[in-house]
Formats: C-alpha cells, structure tokens, sequence
C-alpha cells in the first residue's frame, strides 16, 4: 500500500489552502523577533529581543488575528512576501517548502507533535527575555543574536530535501531573495 504524498510536498506555497498554509509554521517563534536593517548594505540581524506580541512560552503571537493593526511593521507571509523576504530563518517551513525542500523531523507537521519544535531547540523558548516595548530602540544593536540563522545539532538528522521525489526547487516557487525592509522589522 502506498502512503499518501504529504501536501507539503505535492503543492506550491500558492497551491495551499488556508489551513494547510497555517499549518506550515512550525510555531518556533524566530520570525517574531525583532530585527535590525544595516542602512547600507541591507543586511538583516536578528536580535533576541521578541515582538511586543510574542508569547515566549508558547512562542506564538498573543493576537494573531489582530497582528499587523497592533504592530506597524507585522509581516504577513504570503507565498509572494515568501519568496521576496531574505531573513527566513533556514528551518522555516515556508521556506523549505518554496526552496523544494522537505521539512525537518522535529516540525508538527512530520512529528505529529507541537513540542518537538522546541525540545530540537529551534523555538525561541528559553532565549528571549525581553519583550520590543521593554528594550530601548538605542539598545537593540547589543542584543543581536545570530542562534536564529543556525539549526542546533540535535535538529539536523533527517536533512531537508533529500527524500525521494521530492520536486526541484526549479520548479516551486523560488528561493528567498534579499528585500528592502524597514530598519526595524519582524
């Protein structure tokens, strides 16, 4: 008997509906923290400072629905923003996804588990203290961070994109490419 192809990776970021688009975040919370622009060169830094919205616990938005009218610079992904944004860190499932790859071991989608997300210690959990609201702007440039763009050890077994028949990235919707952002930006 063969298994169902996970949709994930039968279809497109833009293919997805709504639930299935949803589920692809992993909930680890690293999207949510505030980052800094470098004017000149564009580069972007993580910070470990968490948007006023994030629960650091569950490291998921506290308003979700209400997101972007209750933070200015909130970015909704869309397969579109996806493909246009360079910060996603390396372990997002849209990401993946949009670069042709699979997702990890420990993503709730494979797992079956939300904890898993944070027991592979890729979720914020444990490493944001501070929330944008408590953290001077002037004071952001020393908490930048670079954890975010990295993927922990103990989370790298069962390697992105090596199953079989997984489509190209060729053919998806294309990797991340860098975007002009706003000097603060989530």
């Amino acid at each position: 008997m063969v298994d169902a192809v996970p949709f994930w990776r039968a279809k497109r970021l833009e293919e997805m509906n709504q639930t299935e688009w949803e589920s692809l975040c992993d909930g680890c919370g690293r999207c949510c923290l505030v980052k800094l622009e470098e004017e000149e060169t564009e580069d972007i830094y993580f910070t470990d400072v968490g948007c006023r919205l994030l629960d650091t616990g569950t490291c998921r938005c506290r308003d979700y629905r209400h997101r972007t009218e209750r933070v200015d610079d909130c970015v909704r992904l869309t397969p579109e923003t996806v493909a246009e944004i360079g910060w996603l860190p390396p372990t997002c499932g849209y990401r993946l996804v949009a670069e042709g790859k699979d997702l990890y071991w420990w993503h709730p989608l494979v797992s079956g588990d939300p904890e898993t997300v944070h027991q592979a210690g890729i979720s914020v959990r444990g490493r944001v203290e501070d929330l944008e609201d408590d953290v001077p702007a002037d004071a952001l440039e020393r908490r930048i961070v670079d954890w975010p763009l990295r993927i922990p050890k103990r989370a790298r077994k069962g390697n992105p994109g090596q199953d079989e028949g997984r489509r190209t990235a060729e053919n998806r919707t294309g990797t991340p490419a860098g975007a002009r952002l706003p000097r603060k930006n989530r």
